[in-house]
């Protein structure tokens, strides 16, 4: 029972130091496309792969990451109590998780088409690869936005096995949507960032500025989801869930201010969970109807 006791407890913290709730970000636009993408209802077959895949990836990506900034996370204080830095959990267990994941990744790929599994590798070569931007780009919130954005154009190859127009306007919005939240996100992290030589927007534009551009980014988010939708074919409720989309957005920006980051937690997990389901939401009304 103690052994079933410790087991229970690492994968709790291994959970939490990936933070898998977050999941809910990209998954519900990957099931937008999947909609869109099937013309009626895919089989259980490959909504299952999709799933494992996307989770598998999400896991790998965090894992590296979170190896990768096991350093940087020891001396913010934000961030000191995150399981690596904090002796939760060993590098060696989170290296073999990422494995794993990684392995799981290529594994679901395969089993979806050969187009998947051929462009597996350039996938994983952008998720791993976002953890060591900061170190040399200021740009680095949009490296995350591709690697979250990529979901709507690899559900659409698994799905039909080519790639189109439409979920490439949904991978267009999805990165700048990603984007935006980001630049607000690492606005507590300015201060740490330019003493430590990291990049950000903040840290390179300051707060007044790096809320510019997240302004900039959502704005264009709304554009790319609605061209997404003309070359979708979508029906109304589809807009009507980017109108949703762009109130969320309005708001989040509205509780963000340079000197008053009181409400950033607000405005990070609460609304952009909001944009994302909704969107799925209403896109899947449209289908419906």
């Amino acid at each position: 029972m103690a052994s079933l006791h410790s087991v229970g407890r690492t994968i709790r913290v291994f959970l939490e130091a990936i933070k898998f709730e977050h999941t809910i970000f990209a998954l519900p636009f990957a099931l937008l496309s999947l909609l869109y993408a099937a013309e009626g209802v895919p089989s259980a077959r490959v909504v299952g792969w999709i799933l494992v895949a996307m989770v598998a990836a999400r896991t790998a990506a965090m894992a590296f990451n979170r190896i990768a900034d096991r350093d940087i996370d020891a001396l913010n204080p934000r961030t000191r109590t995150r399981a690596l830095p904090a002796g939760l959990l060993t590098t060696r267990q989170m290296s073999v998780a990422m494995v794993g994941a990684i392995l799981l990744f290529l594994y679901a790929a395969w089993q979806l088409n050969w187009v998947c599994f051929a462009l597996a590798p350039v996938a994983l070569g952008v998720i791993l690869g976002y953890s060591y931007s900061k170190r040399f780009t200021p740009l680095s919130h949009y490296w995350l936005g591709l690697s979250l954005g990529i979901a709507p154009s690899a559900v659409w190859i698994a799905v039909r096995g080519t790639l189109e127009p439409a979920p490439v306007w949904l991978t267009l919005g999805v990165a700048l949507w990603v984007a935006g939240f980001d630049i607000l996100y690492s606005l507590q992290d300015e201060a740490f960032d330019r003493q430590h030589g990291l990049r950000s927007l903040p840290q390179t534009l300051g707060a007044t500025g790096a809320i510019r551009i997240s302004r900039v980014s959502h704005a264009l988010c709304i554009v790319a989801l609605t061209i997404g939708g003309l070359a979708l074919g979508a029906g109304v409720w589809y807009y009507a869930g980017v109108g949703f989309a762009a109130l969320m957005l309005a708001y989040e920006q509205s509780l963000v201010k340079p000197n008053d980051l009181s409400r950033l937690n607000l405005a990070f997990f609460t609304l952009n969970g909001y944009v994302s389901i909704g969107l799925f939401l209403f896109a899947l009304l449209d289908r419906v109807f």
